[in-house]
């Protein structure tokens, strides 16, 4: 094995931990010898992990998959299989920090109010993280760096509850207040690190009302804004992606059709969606993922079940490009489970 010497090393501050492992200290002056070995992901760089979902050509409660996939958002190319998760599920709600990703109720195959987690930067198995209030599919989710919010859904009629959990301690969710009108959404939501918005949906009928939340604090939704051009429902089955200041929406359902559409709005300022592109084909039910820069969609319906990946730059404006493929097909998977999100503090 041989040495690597770095002089001149400028500390970033802010960070926690050691910037090489195995080096508590660094100065700022001098210059310091490490070993050169093998390297190891370190947490908060931009891995999407992917899970659950629909396998084959079309949905059924026969195929419901239990398997991860997981990229490096930064670059392209095909997705590796993470791991198993503690149970199947579609249909489900996911939310993340920096290190853990928490995905929770949906289809499995009957509605379960069941959550599970993972760690981001470890590949391997779902665990046990506790249960939502009650069970439902096509919840909204989304998260801050310490806040997982899982809101409204769907099972026999539409719910306009809102729920929390702390990311990094496993438990039951807890109530935070109510949307302004009882909806689902498969995905329409993002956050910043201090604003969630929820995105159209279904009542079940199609509706383009937008809702925020501030997340730190408990309380009901209010009216942001609609999407735009009158078009109600892509909150249905859409992927989501987010920068600090701006949440971007991949595809989804407008009634009475599912698009190729890509709009996005600005967290800060109320009003309604603005047109970005489109998608390499019409897109629903796929799994998103983003860092702060680019917003990855996987799999979907197409209308046939696809293992496509495909990105856009989020602060642009654009079509969305190839990044590569799933391991397997799906569609109808989880979203948002990164550990580089928008909603992060890093």
């Amino acid at each position: 094995m041989s040495d690597l010497k770095i002089n001149n090393i400028t500390d970033r501050t802010g960070d926690s931990g050691p910037v090489i492992a195995g080096v508590s200290t660094v100065s700022t002056t001098g210059a310091f010898v490490v070993p050169v070995g093998p390297t190891e992901y370190r947490g908060g760089r931009g891995r999407g992990v992917f899970c659950g979902g629909y396998y084959g050509a079309a949905p059924s409660p026969n195929n419901i998959d239990d398997s991860m996939d997981y990229v490096e958002i930064a670059t392209t190319g095909n997705a590796t299989d993470f791991g198993d998760m503690a149970h199947n599920a579609a249909k489900q709600g996911s939310v993340s920090s920096s290190t853990r990703g928490v995905t929770g109720t949906g289809i499995s195959p009957g509605v379960t109010t069941k959550m599970q987690y993972v760690t981001i930067s470890s590949q391997g198995g779902g665990s046990t993280f506790g249960d939502l209030s009650f069970g439902r599919q096509h919840p909204y989710a989304a998260s801050n760096s310490t806040r997982g919010i899982f809101a409204a859904g769907y099972s026999s009629i539409s719910f306009n509850t809102i729920e929390y959990i702390t990311i990094a301690t496993t438990g039951d969710a807890s109530d935070f207040g109510d949307l302004t009108l009882s909806r689902w959404g498969a995905g329409g939501c993002r956050a910043s690190t201090t604003r969630m918005l929820f995105i159209a949906g279904a009542t079940p009928s199609s509706v383009s009302v937008i809702d925020y939340i501030e997340i730190a604090t408990k309380g009901n939704a209010v009216d942001f804004g609609n999407t735009s051009g009158g078009l109600k429902g892509y909150g249905m089955g859409c992927g989501n992606a987010s920068s600090t200041t701006r949440t971007v929406t991949l595809g989804g359902y407008y009634d009475p059709a599912d698009v190729n559409t890509i709009h996005y709005l600005t967290f800060a300022t109320k009003g309604d969606s603005i047109d970005f592109g489109d998608l390499l084909a019409t897109t629903r039910g796929g799994g998103s993922n983003s860092n702060k820069t680019r917003g990855i969609l996987a799999g979907g319906r197409t209308p046939t079940q696809v293992n496509t990946i495909q990105y856009i730059t989020i602060a642009s404006t654009g079509n969305a490009q190839d990044f590569g493929d799933l391991t397997s097909i799906r569609a109808f998977n989880c979203a948002g489970m990164s550990d580089a999100h928008g909603g992060l503090e890093r």
